[in-house]
């Protein structure tokens, strides 16, 4: 059995951890946070969060020199299946980033109709009503 203790440990961590689409985009507007995008480059090219860095796993080694370490680093997947971003995550944490990694993902942003960027243009979708904060 786990002790009330320790669920409550588990709770906050994750609170201290994960963001949400909302927190994110708030973050990423008042330059607090760089969102970087963790999928390969074929899953960027179709459509990506509008001002985020593109850093592939495969990346990570050759850039981590260049990545801030002034501001937050919100880490990004495809979606919840999806656990590219916390590998990512892992090892930024380990270098002394500060990280978040957001919760849904890629998808969640969309469906809350925040801007991403395609084609080199950005654009806005409706809102899903099931996962829109307003």
């Amino acid at each position: 059995m786990v002790s009330q203790s320790d669920l409550l440990a588990f709770v906050e961590a994750k609170l201290a951890y994960e963001i949400d689409v909302v927190a994110a985009a708030e973050a990423q507007a008042a330059g607090a946070a760089v969102i970087v995008d963790t999928r390969r480059q074929s899953s960027w090219d179709q459509g990506h969060i509008a001002g985020a860095l593109h850093l592939p796993n495969d990346a990570l080694d050759d850039r981590l020199a260049d990545l801030p370490s002034d501001r937050a680093l919100i880490v990004y997947g495809w979606g919840p299946g999806c656990n590219g971003a916390t590998h990512t995550a892992r090892r930024l944490l380990a270098e002394g980033f500060e990280v978040r990694e957001l919760i849904g993902g890629y998808e969640y942003w969309v469906r809350n109709g925040f801007p991403v960027e395609r084609g080199g243009r950005v654009e806005k979708g409706d809102p899903d009503v099931l996962v829109t904060h307003g």
